[in-house]
């Protein structure tokens, strides 16, 4: 004979409720110890998928990010740089800013804590629900220039322009070819008032133009990225985090034979 635990189970699944499926008997033991009323009874059941639909939400956004590393809030050391105070990270947390589409442009030398904080913001995205994906300048021209021609660069393309917020790590780090600059601007150009970005670059806006090899160009990535955005800098003077923190094969002393 069939449990009536097993009947409500097979319901749940058929309502596509596979979560509270398999919770069902616990929450129904609880429900019982607890003297719970029928209203309290559905609050829960309904609480429990939501739950268990937000967590996976969350992981499959996680995923579809790409962060190179997890790196949040709580590992920032907001003392350790010059470029925002605690009222102005409370602000960017805020995230406002993403409905906005505005541009965070993250200007500074290596080492010097952009990246963790573009992350940080990342990660504090997507775990309010938005779509984010992180990807470096290098990697992005590589999309850009093989989405056509391979399943996983048009996967991730399709990922990187949906999200409502796009970070690329490392803009300008090199010089690029015309038909790279003109795949970038296209790139811009597409996803103007549609997207959010932060950008992290040791380079200021100024310089680009000497990296993309056409003035105006630059001067039309540059009219999109900059017409709404903030440019945080960091200072040029800091010693690099990621070396006051890095970790050593060998101890501070000399190697006797």
């Amino acid at each position: 004979m069939t449990h009536p635990f097993e009947l409500l189970q097979d319901k749940f699944r058929t309502l596509r409720l596979a979560e509270t499926a398999k919770e069902l008997p616990n929450l129904m033991r609880e429900a019982e110890a607890k003297n719970w009323t029928y209203h309290e009874f559905i609050h829960e059941i309904l609480s429990y998928e939501m739950s268990c639909r937000e967590k996976k939400n969350n992981e499959r956004l996680m995923k579809w990010a790409e962060f190179p590393e997890k790196l949040t809030f709580e590992d920032y050391n907001l003392k350790e740089q010059s470029a925002i105070g605690e009222k102005q990270l409370n602000v960017l947390k805020e995230l406002n800013w993403i409905e906005e589409y505005f541009t965070l442009i993250m200007m500074g030398p290596t080492g010097a804590g952009k990246t963790h904080l573009s992350i940080a913001l990342g990660i504090h995205a997507v775990e309010k629900g938005y779509q984010v994906s992180f990807i470096s300048m290098s990697q992005l021209m590589y999309v850009l220039k093989t989405k056509e021609y391979t399943n996983k660069s048009k996967t991730r393309y399709k990922r990187i322009i949906t999200s409502d917020l796009i970070i690329i790590d490392d803009v300008m780090y090199m010089t690029y070819e015309a038909q790279e600059a003109n795949l970038f601007f296209q790139f811009i150009y597409d996803l103007y008032d549609k997207a959010a970005f932060i950008l992290t670059s040791n380079k200021g806006p100024g310089e680009w133009g000497k990296f993309l090899g056409d003035p105006t160009l630059t001067t039309a990535i540059l009219d999109r990225l900059l017409h709404r955005s903030e440019i945080i800098t960091f200072d040029k003077e800091a010693d690099s985090i990621r070396m006051k923190y890095r970790k050593a094969l060998f101890q501070h002393h000399t190697v006797e034979s």
